[in-house]
């Protein structure tokens, strides 16, 4: 089969939150789900949840699921775009937000561009982007660094160079962490920072309980807070 007979890979977002999909994502990506009988997913329960709320159109039993996580062995992966060489289409399904942006569906992603597939990615929820808009800080530069290390002296030092980034270079510093652990972070973000430096923590965006607030370190060293397993992005602004 050539490429121009092999099925396109789509990238559907999924929302940040417990929102009704049609709140959040284009008719488009809805009328393109129906259509797509083979996904690569993060997690099938939550994927067969997303789908059954994006539409009752879609009949969950007539569907084919793979499990892509950080756990999958790189040699699993490529056997997954079976479909496309046979000219079916595909759909990547992330746990939230867009798939392939700190998400291990960049790594199917990869091998499709390497072999020739058309990839398709859809308009969709992005807590980076999405934060950073709301946050005051620079736009143009930016940087996304994941989760920072677990261990508090080597935690202590990427906050200080993410710090000093931001102000040498204007590039803001964005970064996540296990909800769990997000009110130790700020407090620790709060005593670590200069006093006036800006931190801008966003929560459950585009959620009912959605909080994006940017304050100096010194300011949060007072704040009352509690996004103790709220899903929540970090950025030091510039």
């Amino acid at each position: 089969m050539t490429m121009a007979q092999a099925g396109k890979l789509y990238l559907f977002p999924v929302p940040l939150s417990d929102n009704d999909p049609t709140e959040v994502l284009p008719a488009r990506n809805i009328e393109l789900l129906k259509n797509v009988k083979y996904f690569v997913v993060e997690n099938v329960r939550s994927a067969r949840r997303f789908l059954r709320a994006a539409s009752r159109d879609i009949v969950i039993d007539d569907l084919h699921f793979e499990e892509l996580s950080e756990h999958t062995p790189a040699a699993a992966v490529e056997a997954m775009l079976a479909p496309l060489e046979a000219g079916n289409d595909m759909g990547i399904i992330s746990e939230a937000g867009c798939p392939a942006v700190a998400d291990p569906g960049a790594d199917l992603v990869a091998i499709a561009q390497r072999r020739g597939y058309t990839v398709v990615p859809l308009v969709g929820p992005s807590s980076i982007l999405l934060s950073l808009m709301a946050s005051g800080s620079n736009g143009q530069s930016f940087t996304f660094h994941g989760y920072l290390p677990i261990e508090e002296p080597a935690r202590v030092r990427a906050i200080r160079d993410m710090e000093r980034a931001a102000r040498q270079h204007r590039c803001t510093q964005i970064f996540i962490e296990t909800p769990y652990r997000n009110n130790r972070l700020v407090d620790l973000l709060a005593r670590t920072l200069a006093d006036d430096t800006r931190l801008c923590v966003a929560s459950d965006v585009t959620g009912a309980r959605q909080s994006i607030i940017t304050a100096s370190a010194a300011q949060w060293r007072s704040k009352r807070y509690d996004y103790a397993k709220i899903p929540t992005i970090f950025l030091i602004c510039s």
